[in-house]
């Protein structure tokens, strides 16, 4: 089943088109990468999906039902995290908890539990301190814990990762994977490794439309040539080989790399003529970066 659906959705402010023809839809309980540079508008994207922009054209479901600019009953299905999440800093976590279960009207007994579930995944149940004590990564658990208290069916996380040092990251990724059990997550990022880390399936957002989109196994197919290293036995035998074919780059000792994989049949008989012994061929699988940087055209 589809959780989010946008279907040709375009965005103009003014005489500006933001957004044009944008489409992908997001399976139920999946991690769903959204990416794309600064600017290319994932965050207008976003605003649209919880009402608070109107769409210029296409449409935007959430679990089949339309998003309609303003007071949008969807919004009643969405947990969000903003990528700097506030709160009451003289509050703990588990009394920030209790308080956001009170305003939602949620029973009593009902609030008891879940904050001590919430705060179980995100590591903050043995945490007494007050919240304005609390580093960058622990703020942005709990923004977990807050946007998930609704039992909400998509979670959208705009940037959670930018600013977190690399094991405040991992603990953010790790909770959003696990929380994939019992929500949908949209994950919008332009950190590239964090997708391939946690994300099932992606699009790729640049200069306002889709550039790529799937599976993370489909997109990587995309990448027009994979790069080849070439391993020789001998170092004069390298010398050689790199001075008949320029274009090759050194890749460590006696290793050669081929980045125009295409042209792997004309290095081999060139290398089998002459007779020249091979350590190893190796083909090095396309990462997201390198595609990214062929969509970008840099």
């Amino acid at each position: 089943m589809e959780m989010l659906s946008l279907s040709h959705v375009a965005k103009n402010f003014g005489g500006k088109q933001v957004l044009r023809d944008v489409s992908f839809s997001v399976p139920e309980h999946t991690v769903y990468g959204f990416v794309g540079q600064n600017g290319a508008g994932k965050t207008t994207a976003m605003k649209m999906i919880l009402g608070l922009l109107a769409v210029s054209g296409g449409e935007i479901t959430v679990n089949g039902m339309p998003v309609r600019y303003g007071n949008t009953p969807t919004n009643r299905l969405i947990g969000y995290l903003p990528d700097v999440p506030e709160f009451y800093p003289y509050m703990t976590p588990s009394e920030y908890l209790r308080f956001c279960g009170e305003i939602s009207g949620m029973p009593v007994k009902e609030i008891k539990s879940r904050c001590e579930e919430l705060l179980r995944l995100v590591g903050l149940e043995k945490e007494k301190h007050r919240i304005k004590g609390f580093s960058r990564g622990m703020k942005q658990r709990l923004g977990v814990a807050q946007a998930l208290f609704g039992r909400p069916k998509l979670l959208i996380c705009d940037e959670p990762t930018s600013a977190l040092d690399p094991a405040g990251r991992k603990e953010l990724l790790d909770i959003l994977t696990a929380a994939k059990e019992e929500t949908t997550v949209l994950f919008s990022t332009h950190i590239l490794s964090d997708v391939e880390h946690i994300c099932d399936e992606m699009a790729f957002l640049h200069e306002g439309k889709i550039a790529l989109k799937g599976s993370l196994d489909e997109v990587r197919k995309l990448k027009k040539a994979s790069a080849v290293t070439v391993e020789m036995e001998y170092p004069e035998d390298t010398k050689v080989l790199r001075q008949a074919f320029p274009f090759l780059k050194a890749a460590g000792k006696n290793s050669l790399l081929l980045e125009e994989a295409e042209r792997l049949p004309e290095l081999l008989h060139w290398i089998a003529d002459r007779r020249y012994p091979v350590m190893r061929i190796e083909r090095q699988e396309a990462d997201l970066e390198d595609l990214f940087m062929e969509v970008v055209g840099k």
